[in-house]
């Protein structure tokens, strides 16, 4: 029976790599050795960088929220608890947007939280 060589396997995932590492400086992006530890670290980065940024982005709509509230006369962890008496239901996100957008409904807004404390 032939002996099967995998010449063209190996030349698709060498192919691959060296198309993932493509605009990388100098020889990361022609040597596949270098490119193959160039990409996994990139890859590692990215699957961090994809945690982060929920956090980052939590982290935002909360600074906003804050500062909205304190033009109201608010703080914000009172303003999240009166909410939640009130029985509202809005994620941080859509309260950002709200406070960006729309001032005059987060004003309503923080005069709820401020009736059912």
């Amino acid at each position: 029976m032939a002996r099967i060589k995998g010449a063209m396997m190996t030349r698709k995932r060498r192919n691959k790599i060296l198309g993932m590492a493509k605009g990388y400086w100098g020889s990361k992006s022609r040597h596949y050795k270098m490119a193959n530890q160039a990409v996994m670290k990139s890859l590692r980065y990215a699957y961090v960088g994809r945690k982060q940024r929920k956090r980052d982005f939590r982290q935002l709509w909360i600074a906003r929220i804050s500062a909205a509230c304190k033009l109201n006369g608010m703080n914000y962890s009172t303003f999240m608890h009166g909410l939640k008496l009130a029985g509202i239901q809005m994620n941080r996100k859509m309260l950002s947007e709200t406070a960006i957008n729309d001032p005059a409904a987060f004003t309503a807004l923080v005069e709820k939280a401020k009736a059912s404390l």
